[in-house]
């Protein structure tokens, strides 16, 4: 009975001081009916080379974790990059395929992060966007933003999240990292 209550009362002062943690992750094979206690806010950064070489040499390189799977595997089919909003991005077989693994691996869907399960929350059943900025979740995060802020020549539309986001790359999407270019 002594050593029960110990033990409830130590997990207790851990979940309380957010000292060491109990940490689960799909990569770790325990499946996604697993949480961690200290469930991390933000989006998985993308750590993968060739996802942030290709991704990247058009535009920021889109954590996964901002969209579920089902949109990933309709934006990086072969045909689809032929004519990627307008720009040809089409990868060799075996890289778009690698891109595509890394891009369903960390999905919204799969993703045990706070802000990933939010987006999926926001999204109905089976949907697949195909522009984050399609996402209720982040719709709703900036529908106070100024249309004038957004369109400006650095910013251009809300599609070019590092340029307000200062650690987007990072995957933080936090408030306290945001700076709007010509704001007062």
């Amino acid at each position: 009975m002594k050593k029960q209550i110990f033990l409830l009362l130590t997990g207790t002062a851990l979940l309380l001081t957010g000292l060491p943690t109990v940490h689960a992750s799909e990569n770790e094979g325990y499946g996604s009916w697993l949480f961690s206690l200290s469930r991390k806010k933000e989006i998985e950064p993308v750590t993968d080379k060739v996802y942030n070489e290709e991704c990247g040499s058009c535009h920021m390189p889109y954590q996964p974790g901002l969209l579920p799977e089902a949109s990933w595997q309709k934006l990086l089919t072969a045909k689809a990059l032929e004519n990627h909003f307008g720009e040809n991005a089409e990868l060799e077989n075996k890289t778009r395929q690698h891109v595509l693994d890394i891009a369903v691996k960390n999905s919204a869907d799969k993703s045990y992060r706070k802000r990933s399960k939010k987006i999926m929350r926001s999204l109905d059943d089976n949907a697949a966007p195909l522009r984050i900025t399609e996402v209720p979740y982040i719709m709703n995060k900036h529908e106070d933003v100024i249309a004038d802020y957004i369109k400006t020549k650095k910013v251009k539309s809300l599609s070019f999240c590092s340029e307000c986001h200062m650690r987007a790359k990072q995957g933080i999407y936090d408030d306290d990292t945001v700076r709007i270019p010509g704001e007062k």
